[in-house]
């Protein structure tokens, strides 16, 4: 894993709309160190996507997020997504998503490049989500987070399903992990991920 464009973003800059739009359009993304922390930007190599049109749900996996166990929402509660994914866990607990990570993410949302998935249960709480970043036909994964067994799981597959009738053709997972492997997530070169990348870019999508 590298830390790129030192020379531009320094650890204790202040994260802008714009920058955020020119880092991810350059395979950039940022992370805190810990809470609080200064914020570092990342470019992985190799670098992990999961293929939209390879998306591997289990049996029970999709009767779970057809059975409507969840009402799923999108845009409804955004920062309230991004706060539960920053609550520490059990194992973790430390978390890169800091107070200005949130805030700029917030300030994105709110330009209409940033949205959430949302699961609630039949008592009207939040228990699970999960937020990115979209730009043009990409979509950036950044985090999600569970309450409920399955729910993250099941705003996964909305948000797949979402992406897919739109017309995206990358999302974006950073990093591969076993937890998202299960979906079919795979690792490229980056040098192959930004070829990914500008192709998507390129195309005319909205969310």
């Amino acid at each position: 894993m590298q830390a790129l464009l030192a020379d531009l973003f320094m650890p204790d800059q202040q994260i802008t709309t714009d920058m955020l739009v020119f880092a991810y359009s350059t395979g950039l993304f940022p992370m805190a160190a810990e809470r609080p922390g200064a914020v570092h930007w990342y470019s992985p190599d190799p670098r992990a996507f999961l293929p939209l049109d390879q998306f591997k749900v289990s049996r029970s996996l999709r009767r779970r997020a057809s059975s409507g166990i969840f009402d799923i929402t999108c845009d409804r509660a955004f920062e309230h997504v991004i706060r539960a994914c920053a609550q520490p866990r059990p194992g973790h607990p430390h978390t890169w998503i800091n107070d200005q990570i949130i805030d700029a993410y917030t300030q994105l949302h709110a330009v209409d490049l940033a949205h959430s998935i949302e699961a609630w249960n039949d008592a009207g709480q939040l228990v699970g989500g999960l937020y990115g970043v979209s730009l043009s036909g990409a979509f950036f994964g950044e985090s999600m987070f569970s309450h409920a067994t399955d729910a993250s799981k099941v705003c996964l597959v909305h948000l797949v399903s979402h992406l897919n009738e739109r017309g995206y053709t990358l999302l974006d997972v950073q990093f591969q992990s076993d937890h998202m492997a299960q979906f079919g997530t795979i690792e490229i070169p980056r040098d192959e991920y930004m070829q990914r990348l500008q192709e998507a870019l390129r195309q005319k999508v909205r969310w």
